[in-house]
C-alpha cells in the first residue's frame, strides 16, 4: 500500500498538467509601441493564468528582425514585427536569401506602422531627399526601421553612404540625441501616437517630414506590403497638419514549435476581452476584429486558425 501512495505521489507531482507554461513575447523599445502592445497582450493572458496554467511575460528586445531570429532559436516564443519583415524572413527574399525561416508563423496583424522621420525643425528637411547630407539616426541593426530604410534608398538613388552621418542607436536613445543635437534626425516605423515622439517633441522643436514622391509611389507598387498612410495631425507638439508617409501592420509571430494550445489561449483572451484591449493604447483606436487577419505575411499558426474559425472570422 505505501508502495502504491508514493508512486500516487510521484505521478502527481509530475503530471504537466499541474505545470504553468510559460511564454514571453518579444518587443522592442520601452518608449515605442511593441513594448506596451506586448504588455497589453500579457495583461490579458495572465487574466486567466489559473484556468490556462499559461503565463505571459515581455522582453524589451532590438525590434523586428532581433525577434524572429530570437524566435527561431527558441528562445522567445512570441515577438511582434513589421509585415514586411515577416514576409522577407518567412519567405528568404532579399538579404534574407538562404536565411528562410520556414517554422515563422503569424498569429494577428494588430494595429498599422507608419515609416516616420522625425527631425530638428531647424535642420530643414523638408523631404525625404533632404535627408543627403544630414545626421540621420538609421536604426539599430535588427530594427524594422533600418530594413525598412534599406529597402527605401535604393528607390531614391542613395545609400548610407549619402548621409552624413548613419547611426545606429536603438529607437528609445533617439530623442536624447535629437535633443542634444547628435542626429538632425531618425527614422522609426512605428504606431502613433507614440512616446518616444512626444518625448522627442517635448525637448526640442521637430518637424516630420513626408516620405512621397514617385520613386516612393514605385517602391509600393512592387512590394504589396506596403500601403500610403499619414501621421495625423495634433499627436506631437508642433505637428498641426497630416504628414503623409507608408506604413505597414505590426504582427505577432510565433513558431511552429510553440503548442497550439498556447496561441490558442493568447488569441482567445485577446478576442473575447476585445474592447477592453483597444482601449490599452491609442494606436488601436480604429482595429477591428476583422482586420486582425489583414496583412499576415507568413502562414497562419494552427492554434491563431483554431480560435479565429469558432469566432466565424475565418
Amino acid at each position: 500500500m505505501k508502495k502504491i501512495a508514493s508512486a500516487a505521489l510521484i505521478t502527481a507531482l509530475t503530471i504537466p498538467a499541474f505545470a504553468a507554461e510559460f511564454i514571453t513575447i518579444g518587443t522592442g523599445s520601452v518608449t515605442g509601441t511593441y513594448y506596451p502592445t506586448g504588455g497589453a497582450v500579457c495583461r490579458l493572458v495572465n487574466k486567466y493564468k489559473k484556468e490556462t496554467k499559461i503565463r505571459c511575460s515581455v522582453e524589451s528586445t532590438g525590434g523586428s528582425e532581433y525577434n524572429i531570429n530570437t524566435i527561431k532559436n527558441g528562445e522567445l516564443d512570441f515577438g511582434i514585427a513589421q509585415s514586411d519583415v515577416v514576409y522577407n524572413m518567412a519567405n528568404g527574399l532579399k538579404k534574407y536569401k538562404g536565411k528562410q525561416v520556414k517554422k515563422l508563423r503569424s498569429v494577428m496583424a494588430i494595429y498599422p506602422e507608419l515609416f516616420t522621420v522625425v527631425t530638428r525643425k531647424e535642420a530643414g528637411i523638408k523631404s525625404i531627399k533632404d535627408i543627403k547630407g544630414k545626421r540621420i539616426n538609421v536604426g539599430n541593426p535588427g530594427s524594422g526601421h533600418a530594413s525598412t530604410a534599406a529597402t527605401l534608398f535604393p528607390y531614391l538613388g542613395m545609400s548610407k553612404k549619402d548621409l552624413g552621418f548613419a547611426g545606429v542607436l536603438k529607437a528609445g536613445e533617439s530623442p536624447d540625441a535629437l535633443r542634444d543635437n547628435k542626429v538632425d534626425g531618425y527614422f522609426y516605423m512605428v504606431g502613433h501616437p507614440t512616446a518616444n515622439i512626444k518625448d522627442a517633441s517635448n525637448s526640442v522643436d521637430i518637424a516630420i517630414t513626408p516620405v512621397v514622391g514617385p520613386e516612393v509611389d514605385k517602391m509600393i507598387k512592387d512590394n504589396p506590403y506596403f500601403a500610403k498612410a499619414d501621421v495625423p495631425a495634433g499627436l506631437y507638439k508642433g505637428i498641426d497638419t497630416p504628414v503623409s508617409t507608408f506604413g505597414v501592420k505590426a504582427v505577432l509571430v510565433t513558431s511552429t514549435d510553440v503548442s497550439d494550445k498556447a496561441v490558442y489561449t493568447l488569441v482567445k483572451a485577446i478576442l473575447e476581452n476585445f474592447d477592453a484591449f483597444k482601449k490599452l493604447h491609442p494606436a488601436y483606436a480604429n482595429i477591428t476584429k476583422e482586420s486582425l487577419l489583414d496583412g499576415l505575411s507568413a502562414p497562419q499558426h494552427e492554434g491563431a486558425k483554431k480560435y479565429f474559425k469558432e469566432a466565424g472570422l475565418l
